[in-house]
């Protein structure tokens, strides 16, 4: 068995897995910088819960946070994404292949559909009407 480790890869697939964090990514890659307080505002959540998956997403360099007083700003960091689309796009090749078998099956038997559509109808052969 091959053991390829991406450490790296793992933590940003871990943290997108979950959709609040998703939501805060998606969030962020809207808006350049928004403060936590910011950020949390539209989640059914306590602060604190909000401020955990911030450190998920820190710890995967998804997200950057600078500290100025009072108030922490988060924004986006992209490469981690990068790196995991990178990843995705070695297998796109099998995904394209198949959707590419799939197009043509549908498209072969809609012109099938067409051609028997056009023909015209089939007649039968005079009977024989000698007794």
């Amino acid at each position: 068995m091959v053991n390829q480790t991406h450490p790296s890869l793992d933590r940003t697939f871990a943290a997108l897995a979950d959709p609040t964090r998703r939501a805060i990514v998606a969030r962020l890659g809207a808006e350049d910088a928004l403060s936590v307080s910011e950020l949390a505002r539209p989640f059914a959540m306590s602060l604190p819960a909000v401020m955990k998956h911030l450190d998920v997403l820190g710890d995967a360099g998804l997200v950057s946070r600078t500290k100025v007083g009072r108030t922490v700003t988060c924004r986006l960091e992209a490469e981690p994404m990068r790196e995991a689309m990178a990843w995705l796009e070695r297998y796109e090749r099998f995904w394209t292949a198949g959707l590419d078998r799939l197009v043509a099956l549908v498209e072969a038997d809609a012109a099938a559909d067409r051609a028997a559509a056009l023909a015209p109808p089939a007649t039968e052969p005079p009977k024989d009407e000698t007794p």
